[in-house]
């Protein structure tokens, strides 16, 4: 059966193709797009539809103005965070993982400690550990914009009388006072789903209008597959993916 036609407004259709020209590389990063005329050329469009097109992927970070000059496509590609960085805690003394991984790629990574509370969890929280968990929230930066958002949640019985349900940062973050109290985390399971922003999430991230972010959910295990943390953690699904790296191992 045919698919039925794109029944978004035309100036999405045009960014939903620029955008796969770009993703698909046949746009490279660093590649001066066409003129406002050529484009209302190609799409058959006013000037206005090709400007609004324009707009949204500037704010989704795809194209970038350069005054008197045109629209380029962004020269940096998006950034691939590889969840396996954050897994082990850090030496006694070395930062939270999420700033040594900035300095690798050549920036400056900070965390704002937004909120400490005892909350009613999240409903996937609650079925492990009740009505009532240990939560720090938490906002990540990158050359001081914005990036995820981070929601860390503790059983009662773990976080009381520790730092984790202290109202300060954490050095070296939630893992070395994991490891500290003798429950190390060794393992953990991501689910990762795609979805509109919450208007907490598309505030506190700047993100643009209609673009999806990225919500993981994160159970941390340390040994005989015992939960002692759980992440919901929310990025924006414009600027990041996810790289995972896993062995492969084969038998004959």
């Amino acid at each position: 059966m045919a698919r039925e036609e794109d029944g978004r407004p035309r100036h999405q259709q045009i960014a939903a193709d620029i955008r796969a020209r770009v993703m698909s590389g046949d746009l490279a990063p660093g590649t001066r797009l066409q003129t406002t005329q050529q484009l209302m050329s190609r799409y058959n469009v006013t000037n206005q539809t090709v400007q609004r097109a324009l707009s949204v992927l500037k704010g989704e970070g795809f194209l970038v103005g350069r005054a008197g000059v045109g629209v380029y496509v962004r020269e940096e590609r998006a950034l691939a965070i590889e969840p396996a960085s954050y897994l082990r805690p850090p030496a006694e003394g070395e930062p939270y993982p999420w700033m040594s991984e900035a300095v690798g790629r050549g920036r400056r990574g900070s965390v704002r400690l937004l909120e400490v509370a005892n909350v009613r969890p999240p409903v996937e929280v609650a079925r492990l550990w009740g009505e009532r968990v240990s939560m720090r929230r938490l906002l990540l930066l990158l050359d001081q914009e914005p990036t995820e958002l981070a929601w860390i949640y503790h059983p009662l019985e773990i976080a009381e009388g520790t730092p984790l349900a202290g109202r300060r940062k954490i050095p070296g973050g939630t893992a070395r006072v994991l490891a500290d109290l003798g429950i190390p985390p060794v393992e953990w399971v991501d689910r990762v789903t795609a979805r509109l922003p919450t208007t907490e999430e598309l505030q506190l991230l700047e993100l643009p209008d209609d673009v999806p972010v990225l919500r993981t959910l994160r159970t941390v295990y340390t040994d005989d597959m015992r939960p002692v943390e759980m992440q919901v953690l929310v990025k924006g699904g414009h600027r990041y993916e996810l790289a995972y790296r896993i062995p492969y191992h084969f038998k004959e």
